[in-house]
């Protein structure tokens, strides 16, 4: 139930009139069929969606898409009797550079010319509620529902050059993921798996060492 109703509601804003959605073909249900093209909306969990997605890639053009929240709103509720305890605004702001927290369990399917890849930027509602049963980092309070609220913008990923878009001209020719997250502004371990994504698709190589630090460069 968690991801479930924003799950339904990316559905349902993604698709088209003409689109078969839930459609089964060969012991799959697959989110949207589009002509020739299946659509899958996965909301977290790369690695769990890549053994279907390499079964349909033989046969049909694959667009994954997913979403990330740029701004989320923690509403917590009474799980007696569902009324509203509070509504407040996460510090947390989500950034397309966060594709890279799961595209480290696909990067080798960018290099498909079959398959493409969609990040929303989205702002959404997180529905908490205190039963007791969720992780301490929560106080075990448990995630519920997750809703959409709008979808803000959209990226749109089709070759392993695409993902060039994400260096800034500001890098230096050869650079370090510590460079990479300064320029971005974002937490190394986001630039890590940036770095080692765009190695993998062939955009960028290692070129050396800066102390213990790995070098890097675009081919």
């Amino acid at each position: 139930m968690g991801e479930k109703n924003l799950h339904l509601a990316l559905k349902k804003w993604y698709s088209h009139p003409d689109d078969l959605l839930e459609a089964h073909i060969d012991g799959h249900n697959i989110d949207i069929l589009r002509g020739d093209q299946v659509i899958e909306i996965q909301t977290a969990n790369f690695s769990a969606i890549k053994p279907k997605l390499k079964f349909f890639l033989n046969r049909y053009s694959v667009h994954l898409v997913h979403p990330i929240s740029e701004k989320k709103w923690i509403v917590r509720i009474d799980s007696k009797n569902k009324t509203l305890l509070s509504r407040r605004k996460s510090p947390r702001k989500g950034r397309v550079e966060d594709i890279f927290f799961e595209l480290v369990y696909i990067p080798l399917l960018m290099k498909n010319p079959n398959f493409s890849l969609e990040v929303l930027l989205i702002n959404s509602e997180e529905i908490l509620v205190n039963d007791g049963l969720g992780s301490w980092r929560r106080n075990r309070w448990s995630i519920h529902n997750r809703k959409l609220l709008n979808v803000i913008e959209q990226f749109v990923f089709s070759e392993p050059t695409d993902f060039l878009s994400f260096l800034p001209s500001t890098l230096p020719e050869e650079f370090t993921t510590k460079d990479l997250a300064m320029e971005l502004k974002l937490q190394q371990r986001i630039a890590q798996k940036m770095a080692y994504c765009l190695r993998l698709l062939g955009v960028i190589k290692i070129v050396g060492k800066r102390k213990r630090a790995t070098l890097y460069s675009q081919l």
